[in-house]
């Protein structure tokens, strides 16, 4: 079979996806003929394709697009089994891959670190990302988020002898229901946590864990595991793992809080950092490990992150003053919600903390899933939930009432709302003089401008 990286056509299903429309880019830039569709394309997407000519030029699924000149297809996890391009293409017998199938075939013969685990993944790999391009190397990567300094989420380069992947449990394309990160075959692979997630996926908890156990199975021969010590769960599994690969574990970088400032303890030496939260000393610790391996030894290491700002939307400043912060955060599991909430609070213990979370994900809007809320906003001052009841009818779920919202979460305070009008008027009713506001969602809050209100915030004194 010829190589892939010498096929010249490619037909991109579902091109308006986070990461499908940078592998559209990518692949022009490399000489392929590209071409691709979806019914709905949104910002930053449909600039950037149409920048690079890219963009369909109508909505919608075009089986008169699949002919048999076509290479291979990539397939995203927004189309359908039934999709109509699909089905021709399987008709016609066209090479089909999944995205991460594919993102394995153009670095198989490159050195792979790929970062999991159920919280803290994008921000340790975009901690490695920045470590490795202040350090002046060349790597191929794969992000679920932006960070400063790069164009795209996906990095391809025949020069690059090193691939960074950030490799999440979720189906890998709607004819692949393998998880995506049992495709990369890391060569180094972190674990930072597991704790349950997906449900729609994986309705038992027994299932989901299991996958953490058959990624580490696929380490390659005489590779390397590295993962969160504190986490029960997973040194079950590392510990009791028997094979030629070789395991390191870590905790919290040692660290303390100052006027606001965190910084690492490193021998006689302070680093003051620009991100903070005992999780990220936890992420940090793991990228730095996972550095040590590539060669940067702690001194460039710790240059290099004291510069580190984060990743999007992973405990994201986005205003600020004198009195008052107010930070964006993807934060939607249990786990990853109770984590951010403790990070803000513990930061600034001078200041009253609001804490408005989102319910937008299958797991968070499922019943019973909900009960593993318990006691995750109980350091908030202010604990605000927000949910869209027709996301719940979207998403084909029992409507849930607002009381059992407040009992699941365990805290007779919290305030819950269903209308984005009346959040926004409870959010701008709030004297924010010595009061952060930390917003915690995967969607977007019905559209709520979160920009705009927080100008208005910080700006009222």
């Amino acid at each position: 079979m010829e190589p892939k990286h010498k096929l010249k056509r490619a037909h991109i299903i579902a091109i308006g996806g986070a990461v499908m429309h940078n592998l559209a880019i990518i692949l022009k830039s490399k000489g392929y003929i590209v071409s691709g569709s979806d019914d709905e394309i949104f910002e930053p997407s449909r600039s950037k394709l149409f920048k690079y000519g890219l963009l369909p030029d109508q909505a919608g699924w075009r089986p008169d697009l699949i002919t048999s000149e076509i290479d291979f297809i990539i397939l995203g996890m927004h189309a359908r089994k039934d999709n109509p391009e699909l089905v021709k293409a399987l008709k016609l017998g066209i090479q089909i891959y999944s995205y991460p199938e594919y993102i394995y075939e153009m670095t198989k013969s490159k050195k792979r670190i790929v970062i999991s685990g159920s919280h803290g993944k994008t921000t340790i790999t975009a901690m490695i990302m920045h470590t490795l391009k202040y350090n002046n190397y060349e790597f191929d990567y794969l992000l679920g988020a932006k960070i400063e300094g790069l164009d795209g989420m996906v990095g391809l380069s025949d020069n690059s002898s090193l691939a960074v992947i950030e490799g999440d449990e979720y189906f890998s394309s709607p004819l692949d229901p393998t998880p995506k990160f049992h495709h990369y075959k890391p060569h180094i692979a972190l674990i930072s946590g597991i704790a349950w997630d997906h449900i729609n996926v994986y309705p038992q908890y027994e299932t989901y864990i299991e996958q953490f156990n058959k990624l580490i199975q696929k380490i390659e021969d005489k590779g390397l595991l590295i993962y969160y010590e504190n986490d029960d769960q997973l040194r079950n599994i590392a510990e009791d793992f028997k094979n030629d690969i070789k395991s390191i574990s870590y905790s919290a970088h040692p660290y303390k809080n100052e006027n606001g400032i965190t910084s690492l303890l490193y021998r006689d030496k302070k680093i003051p950092l620009k991100i903070f939260g005992e999780h990220n000393m936890q992420n940090l610790n793991g990228a730095r490990l996972v550095c040590n391996q590539l060669g940067i030894k702690d001194p460039r290491f710790y240059e290099a992150i004291r510069t580190f700002q984060g990743a999007s939307k992973r405990l994201q400043l986005i205003e600020s003053n004198d009195y008052t912060s107010i930070y964006i955060d993807f934060a939607h599991s249990p786990s990853k919600l109770e984590a951010t909430v403790k990070a803000v609070k513990s930061q600034f213990p001078g200041r009253e903390l609001v804490a408005c979370m989102e319910l937008h994900t299958f797991s968070s809007l499922n019943k019973q899933f909900l009960l593993n809320y318990k006691g995750t906003m109980d350091l908030a001052d202010i604990a605000i939930v927000y949910y869209n009841p027709e996301t719940l009818i979207h998403k084909r779920l029992d409507m849930i009432s607002e009381k059992e919202v407040t009992d699941a979460f365990g805290l007779k305070r919290l305030k819950v709302f269903t209308d984005p009008g009346r959040l926004t008027k409870e959010l701008t009713s709030i004297d924010w003089k010595n009061k952060n506001l930390l917003l915690m969602s995967s969607g977007d809050f019905s559209g709520i401008d979160i920009n705009n209100l927080a100008k208005k915030f910080v700006n009222y004194q």
